[in-house]
């Protein structure tokens, strides 16, 4: 049903199809553009040092390496991209040229397909899933973000391990956004990397998209452990997704703070969270 989105991406309110596939384009594109590329390509002072710190000497054209790998990520080809990498490395191409010469560049040109219309939406969050992987896989684990408290309320959004489902995600993100707050979409799949980004980062609340009931008895658990990794010891967890339309749970039964499936009552509960005292 068209409509008005929630933070798993449901709809209320009829909204034309024409102005929803608009409004999910230009949340993916900005997302695309402004953010995972940016977190992707790290710093400009990492780029300066990666870049010299190299010990591989050679010119290789990845021109076609890069296309190829793009393509594996897409068809969601895990192995393949895999073997492609470590194919490229153990020709002697380190680890710091494959994320700046081969993943990088792959992103961008799934971005490029998303804006040509040679790719859907699945495909697009799906291959920038499987490249952040490879990234953490190889080494980098680069986040720029601050490291303490700031100004206005930051919110890291993602989806809890075991789907992907980026498409509310991306439309809650601009509610925040409109709002003030900085917003990270985190696109990692798993636990650890979860854990990874919460632990280098300050995130005043932590928003997880549970789509399917298997998901549930994993999330007390996973909650605990994004709490004791976070670098802000008073993060705040705030729970949505598909499954909390279907399922009458409290917040307190998963050790969430709040749970929402509505993106405007997302933003209030948020912000009165962060305001109030712990």
């Amino acid at each position: 049903m068209p409509g008005y989105h929630s933070l798993s991406g449901t709809t209320r309110t009829p909204v034309s199809a024409d102005a929803q596939g608009y409004e999910c384009r230009e949340s993916l594109l900005e997302v695309i553009q402004k953010q995972i590329i940016p977190r992707l390509l790290g710093s400009q002072q990492f780029l300066f040092n990666a870049s010299n710190a190299s010990g591989y000497q050679g010119q290789l054209d990845l021109g076609a390496e890069v296309l190829a790998f793009a393509d594996l990520c897409v068809q969601r080809k895990e192995q393949e991209a895999d073997a492609l990498v470590d194919r490229l490395m153990a020709q002697g191409l380190r680890s710091d040229r494959i994320f700046l010469e081969l993943i990088t560049p792959a992103a961008r040109h799934l971005g490029v397909l998303w804006e040509q219309d040679r790719c859907d939406f699945t495909q697009v969050t799906c291959g920038l899933a499987q490249m952040h992987q490879i990234a953490y896989r190889i080494g980098y684990e680069f986040q720029d973000g601050p490291h303490v408290e700031g100004v206005h309320e930051r919110v890291m959004l993602a989806c809890a391990p075991g789907s992907q489902h980026f498409l509310g995600l991306t439309i809650v993100a601009d509610f925040f956004r409109k709002t003030g707050a900085d917003v990270v979409l985190e696109v990692s799949s798993t636990e650890s990397e979860l854990m990874h980004v919460v632990a280098n980062e300050w995130f005043d609340v932590i928003g997880l998209s549970v789509a399917i009931e298997t998901q549930l008895p994993a999330l007390p658990a996973l909650i605990r452990n994004l709490r004791s990794s976070s670098g802000n010891p008073k993060v705040r967890v705030v729970l949505g997704g598909p499954i909390f339309l279907i399922q009458d749970l409290r917040p307190e039964q998963l050790g969430a703070d709040a749970i929402s499936t509505d993106a405007r009552e997302a933003v209030v509960v948020v912000k009165n969270l962060v305001r109030s005292k712990p």
